[in-house]
């Protein structure tokens, strides 16, 4: 048996079901892959930074394609006005906001801070140019505020909706900005605030887990092939000497 199965026919058939077998199970691991990544979250392009007045408007919704956008702000911030917004990483954010000197402001995030007396928390004075990324203004949470009481000047979330009450006589426009640089720079700056670039999120692709299924099928037909012809073989092969016709009889 050992003869047949190491024959050279039969060799060959060995081979060609290795080789498809591997072929088929990394072409579904593949297709496999592609159907895993799908859903996830892709980076897009990444523009270049734009005054903040082009992508944000007072009294007009954020739009999606505006979400982390890298921006530019030209003005003075007005340090009268700032408050902390709490329970952000174990510490406060410095929420200022910046007159734009067109009538308008916008909040900025001027950084992180572990607690209220740290002294990057002082405002500085005089014309300022920051650059960062807008966000979308964040849904307002006043039970949890009414429950916790915090203290005066913390707020727990930065919306718009909010701000445009506590910030009155302010014409706020929509969204807020995370500041990652500033000129001039500040005596003391506060840790900056880490925002991720825009991403999108894929569409999951169930075709490509066919795509996979289907390879893997492939690869396991492949191996039935092989051993039904390898089967057939033996078969043939063992059979042989029972079908040798014997000696003929001597005639009479």
């Amino acid at each position: 048996m050992l003869r047949i199965l190491f024959s050279p026919r039969v060799l060959v058939l060995h081979l060609l079901a290795i080789g498809a077998l591997v072929v088929c199970g990394l072409l579904g691991r593949w297709q496999l892959g592609v159907f895993e990544d799908s859903g996830k979250p892709q980076a897009t392009r990444d523009p270049a930074p734009v005054a903040v007045g082009t992508l944000t408007q007072p009294g007009r919704h954020l739009t999606s394609d505006a979400v982390s956008r890298q921006v530019t702000a030209e003005g003075t911030f007005d340090g009268s006005k700032q408050l902390l917004v709490a329970e952000r990483d174990g510490g406060l954010w410095l929420l200022t906001p910046l007159d734009l000197g067109d009538g308008t402001s916008i909040p900025v995030v001027r950084g992180w801070v572990p607690q209220p007396g740290d002294p990057a928390v002082a405002v500085p004075a005089g014309k300022v140019t920051v650059t960062g990324r807008l966000q979308p203004s964040e849904a307002t949470d006043s039970v949890q505020r009414r429950i916790r009481q915090l203290p005066q000047g913390q707020v727990l979330t930065v919306s718009s909706a909010e701000l445009v009450n506590l910030w009155r006589g302010a014409k706020l426009r929509d969204g807020f900005v995370v500041a990652g640089a500033q000129s001039p720079a500040p005596a003391v700056a506060a840790k900056p605030v880490s925002v991720s670039p825009p991403t999108v999120s894929g569409a999951i692709t169930w075709r490509n887990l066919a795509y996979a299924a289907q390879w893997w099928i492939f690869g396991l037909f492949a191996v039935f092939m092989w051993w039904h012809f390898v089967r057939d073989i033996l078969r043939g092969r063992t059979a042989e000497p029972e079908r040798k016709p014997g000696p003929e009889p001597a005639a009479a």
